[in-house]
């Protein structure tokens, strides 16, 4: 089960890839862990964003993709960027997405902490948050298949 962590920040979109075998995660290198989206309001923009966010699931055979939801009003509001890159993402045809709120993730790490330090491995600060919410849906996956 190969899983692509994805959080969305601003006008950035953060990767992280985790695999799990047999109850033994691997952390993937990936060529790209982050996309950076310019004009938004250009068709032409989006589309190469979607056709390369795409194309890189499908070189790494990525199964699932895990994305925080962000909140579409208030102080954690989420940037009109930042959903048009998660709809971009959510209608490739070939990926299966999930959404998690940020409510579910806290009570899914409460029911199963990760077992590593983040230090420890090996990802770059920023993917922290990508890292998890693989780590999320894997652990929801193994645990609670029939909520999803």
């Amino acid at each position: 089960m190969r899983t692509c962590g994805v959080e969305i920040t601003g006008s950035d979109v953060l990767l992280c890839i985790l695999t799990k075998d047999k109850d033994v995660f691997d952390i993937r290198d990936i060529r790209q862990t982050r996309f950076t989206l310019g004009n938004g309001n250009d068709t032409e923009v989006m589309r190469k964003f979607q056709f390369d966010f795409a194309k890189l699931m499908q070189d790494y055979q990525i199964d699932s993709v895990a994305i925080r939801q962000r909140a579409p009003k208030g102080k954690f509001a989420g940037s009109a960027n930042g959903f048009k890159m998660e709809t971009a993402i959510q209608l490739i045809k070939e990926l299966d997405v999930h959404l998690f709120t940020v409510t579910e993730i806290k009570e899914q790490l409460k029911r199963n902490p990760i077992p590593i330090d983040f230090a420890e491995t090996g990802l770059k600060k920023y993917q922290e948050n990508a890292f998890v919410n693989a780590y999320v849906y894997l652990m929801k996956k193994t645990y609670r298949s029939e909520e999803l």
